[in-house]
């Protein structure tokens, strides 16, 4: 299991990067969200 994990990781390592940059855009859309009507 830990071997086919790491293989993955090792053939996805350029897409790994973007999937993380679009989970972060994720997120703080949704804290922007969440906190908007506070101030509206």
């Amino acid at each position: 299991m830990i071997k086919e994990v790491r293989s993955v990781i090792s053939r996805s390592s350029g897409t790994l990067v973007q999937d993380f940059i679009g989970l972060t855009a994720l997120v703080v859309i949704l804290m922007a969200s969440l906190f908007l009507p506070v101030f509206a």
